[in-house]
């Protein structure tokens, strides 16, 4: 069986506020620990005021505290933003609050647009380059306290917080292999280099203190409802929010349309079409014909979902749908694989 997860941006509704999104949040996290989800990851972003996710360590223990076994954490933290001791001891505390229960998901991207990270005090030129070794400072900040040791993380030394990479290309795929950490693929927004990265991954992966074998995760856009129309009806929110986003406008998380051919243009409904290309849109039939292929075609050890939905009922029903889906994926192969091949976009 291939387990799911749930990455999760906190996304506020139009009209709503962070403190709302928030509380969605936590209710959502909920309803995935009840239905055997694995994982409930929260994401990085900065000034964007459709996602509450800015403060992702505050976020996560605040879901991790109100859940009782679904693991939480961080899809991803943007570690160039920050200091590697200082994401040490937040994750650290986390996972004494909350112990085997902690992630540590880590990109390298800013998170926002390049006026924000300059706000954050991201030095562009040479954060992205250091992010290898801050990496394997991470790692060293949450190993065992060695003799004589000047500089450790207080909570964090010994705890071995378990580390992901996150990434859109190549580069992450290529870094994972070779610390030997498991991978995840952000294709719900970067299909183009998903089949490549995972090949590259699990061709160089070497073993490490952490993996014996190679982990990839793929992330996918997925969102079911009871009928292909209401599910395709409901995905015009995220459609908006990527051309808001895409136009330099982002918003809170619009209602849905009925008509979102009357939103976009050709050549920006092409260029949503092509950035969530990996996506699965409908009733439980739809969903589940759908992930039978992409499972089969790339074999992930786990996967991933998330949408960016405005109603916070469809929310809850979406993935109560897809918890259905992935059971009967189980029941119909031990393995959660089928010979359907790589499914097409389903919009």
């Amino acid at each position: 069986m291939t387990p799911f997860s749930i990455l999760d941006l906190s996304p506020i509704p139009k009209g709503g506020t962070a403190a709302v999104a928030l509380r969605n949040t936590l209710e959502l996290a909920q309803h995935a620990d009840g239905l055997g989800y694995k994982r409930y990851w929260l994401a990085e972003h900065h000034n964007m005021p459709g996602i509450a996710s800015a403060a992702t360590s505050i976020a996560i223990g605040h879901v991790a505290g109100g859940t009782k076994n679904i693991r939480v954490g961080s899809g991803g933290i943007m570690l160039p933003n920050h200091s590697p001791l200082v994401i040490a001891e937040q994750f650290g505390t986390l996972a004494s609050l909350y112990p085997d229960r902690i992630d540590l998901g880590l990109g390298r991207a800013p998170g926002t647009d390049m006026m924000t990270a300059r706000a954050l005090r991201r030095n562009m030129e040479e954060s992205a380059d250091q992010f290898p070794q801050d990496v394997q400072e991470l790692q060293y900040l949450f190993a065992p306290e060695q003799a004589g040791q000047a500089i450790r993380a207080v909570p964090g030394a010994g705890l071995e917080v378990p580390i992901w990479l996150l990434g859109s290309s190549l580069f992450s795929a290529q870094l994972a292999a070779m610390l030997g950490l498991p991978f995840a693929f952000a294709s719900h927004f970067a299909p183009e280099l998903l089949r490549q990265a995972l090949d590259i991954y699990r061709e160089r992966f070497k073993p490490s203190a952490q993996l014996e074998q190679p982990y990839a995760m793929i992330a996918a856009n997925v969102l079911a409802a009871d009928t292909d129309a209401q599910a395709r009806y409901h995905f015009t929110s995220q459609q908006q929010s990527f051309i808001n986003l895409r136009r330099g406008k982002p918003t809170q998380v619009p209602p849905p349309l009925d008509d979102i051919d009357s939103y976009w243009s050709p050549a920006e409904k092409a260029m949503v079409e092509h950035s969530l290309a990996v996506a699965f849109i409908g009733s439980m039939d739809t969903i589940e014909s759908g992930l039978k292929g992409l499972i089969d075609a790339l074999q992930p050890d786990e996967l991933m979902i998330t949408a960016h939905i405005h109603d916070q009922t469809a929310r809850l029903r979406s993935i109560e749908l897809i918890a259905q889906v992935r059971d009967r994926l189980s029941a119909t192969s031990p393995t959660g694989h089928v010979a359907d091949g790589l499914a097409s976009n389903t919009q």
